[in-house]
């Protein structure tokens, strides 16, 4: 149903819950087609990490290591919402369409900083709120698109903000809700659920970009008589989590899509013995038909509460003189992945420690499978210590390559491990499904910094430098053609510049508040611009909290959430 006729069969409730507010003119809108999607401008920022690989990547080259000590604001936007934003502003042709926490969307003049217009959505009043974070939009066609926290996929007019259709994917009163940027491609909306701490069944759905109609729906715990059911006892497989809550990669060439799974559910292994197929995991399915092609497991029967989820960066990779499509994956299990990608398969190609990691004893060096030393997996009734935390080496914030470097980027976690012990708990359906009984924060003795911002060459398996943060970082990366590598993440809320090839800081920035947010970059009349979004919250506010209650400190990291555009200043005057 159209907005507008929303408006008045609801009357006045239509300003809060869909706000189609418009304060200037109607913009043109330069439709975004499976071509512009494959091959993106530069000048624009059209997905969520920019381009169907992963790599977060801009062409843009305006902004250089000799000038970016000149950058300056100009423009910023409250978005009048607190918590976490994590969502990157997505830029097509000029305009700005940025989502917030409680599914709000924003369309900005990109250039100037004008609303254009605004979407609320109404979360229901009988919701059991999970992650109140939403981390972005996709557009296609003449849309924008967006999943919420009530597992409802929204289709806005791009011009108006006026809703199109919307389709809910799955029953939210089952614990399910989304967080995701839907990743858009072949006519198909896809999307993945959260909800693996309150024994969901993870899955990711592909709608019709036009009706919002169901086209698949893959499952990431496989049912009787599907292959890998057996990795689970009984009817574990039902509430057996494996949730899907970061965006996923896309190859054209295979037309494979692929998406990275979290936890099982309950926590502990022990509750539901086996490997758990297909948790902690990258998964692969046929973007036309949903059937899966690949998979590989990081690690098994997962006690620790190491989500795999972050997407896989596709990038080409030599090693022993042969060059192959590979799938890197910087683990939140502290490893970092190197595996080969093919039509009907994921061969394991790598794997080593990115972080201290002290669960590990030996990875099968054909499989990729590890061992485990059991005295440092938790269990019900059973406390084990181990590293890294529960946050992971590197938690969801995403990774980036820079194909002129060579690097893959890393925002890493060193310095914190965990105890944790767990206790049988009974499922009740939309409730917590965790069975934790114990879980405490642990900050290395000694330790002299926690956070670091790491560069790798994966041809050689080498970590190339690293830059230290005193406390953590949770800070996605941009890297551009600039030779530079943008990131925020630190509660002291600074968003900052990094040169690419030596990591040497460049430039910051002090914002209003702790930057969880995805950076872009995007051009308008031959300027370029750097866009992220500042507003602390969330895990990464909880992880401070944890780190002080180690420390005996005290960190207070002001709320609110604003959009923040950088320029170079000659280019502004």
């Amino acid at each position: 149903m159209k907005a507008n006729l929303m408006c008045r069969s609801l009357g006045l409730l239509c300003l809060t819950a869909i706000a189609c507010v418009s304060v200037h003119a109607q913009p043109q809108i330069s439709p975004v087609t499976d071509a512009r999607l494959l091959n993106p401008e530069a000048s624009n920022w059209l997905m969520y990490r920019g381009t169907y690989d992963s790599w977060g990547y801009s062409a843009l080259d305006q902004i250089t290591a000799r000038n970016v000590d000149e950058l300056v604001p100009v423009w910023t936007l409250s978005t009048g919402m607190n918590e976490g934003h994590q969502a990157p502003p997505i830029v097509n042709d000029g305009i700005m369409y940025v989502s917030t926490p409680l599914n709000n969307v924003i369309a900005v003049d990109a250039k100037s900083g004008d609303v254009l217009w605004r979407y609320r959505r109404q979360i229901p009043f009988d919701i059991r709120l999970g992650h109140p974070t939403n981390r972005g939009v996709a557009l296609y066609g003449d849309r924008v698109y967006m999943a919420t926290s009530d597992a409802v996929v929204v289709a806005l007019n791009a011009a108006t903000g006026e809703v199109e259709w919307e389709t809910a994917v799955e029953d939210y009163n089952g614990g399910y809700y989304m967080t995701l940027a839907p990743l858009a491609a072949r006519g198909k909306i896809m999307v993945g659920v959260s909800g693996g701490e309150r024994g969901i069944r993870g899955f990711v759905a592909a709608l019709d970009a036009a009706t919002g109609e169901e086209v698949w729906k893959s499952y990431t715990v496989p049912a009787p008589g599907e292959f890998g059911n057996d990795t689970w006892p009984g009817d574990s497989w039902q509430t057996g989590g494996a949730p899907v809550w970061v965006t996923g990669s896309y190859d054209p060439e295979l037309n494979l899509t692929y998406w990275g799974t979290g936890n099982p559910g309950p926590w502990m292994g022990d509750a539901r013995p086996g490997d758990n197929l297909y948790a902690n995991s990258v998964v692969a399915f046929d973007a036309d038909t949903g059937e899966l092609r690949g998979y590989h497991q990081y690690h098994w029967n997962g006690s620790w509460d190491w989500d795999e989820v972050s997407a896989p960066l596709l990038i080409d990779v030599t090693r022993d003189g042969r060059t192959f499509p590979g799938l890197v994956h910087p683990g939140r299990n502290g490893y970092l992945w190197l595996l080969e990608r093919g039509r009907d398969r994921i061969s394991f190609v790598d794997a080593q420690p990115f972080v201290h990691q002290d669960v590990f004893t030996r990875i099968d060096p054909v499989t990729g499978r590890p061992d485990y030393d059991m005295d440092r997996k938790p269990g019900i009734g059973k406390l084990a210590r181990y590293c890294p935390s529960l946050w992971g080496g590197k938690d969801w914030p995403p990774a980036a390559y820079n194909p002129d470097t060579g690097l893959v980027y890393i925002p890493a976690n060193e310095n914190l491990c965990h105890r944790l012990s767990g206790e049988e708990v009974e499922y009740r359906r939309g409730q917590a499904f965790t069975g934790i009984d114990e879980s405490e924060f642990i900050v290395t003795e000694g330790a002299d910094h926690i956070g670091e911002l790491q560069a790798w060459d994966m041809n050689t398996g080498e970590r190339v430098w690293t830059h230290e943060f005193e406390t953590h970082n949770w800070g996605p990366i941009l890297t551009t053609a600039g030779g530079l590598v943008f990131m925020g993440g630190t509660p002291d809320r600074y968003f900052r510049a990094f040169n690419a090839r030596t990591g040497k800081l460049l430039w910051q920035q002090r914002t209003n508040s702790g930057i969880t947010g995805v950076p872009s970059s995007f051009e308008v009349d031959g300027v370029q611009y750097i866009a992220v979004q500042s507003g602390w919250g969330v895990d990464a506010e909880g992880m401070m909290r944890n780190i002080d209650r180690s420390r005996g400190t005290e960190t207070i990291v002001p709320q609110g959430g604003v959009v923040w555009v950088f320029a170079l200043a000659d280019e502004v005057e």
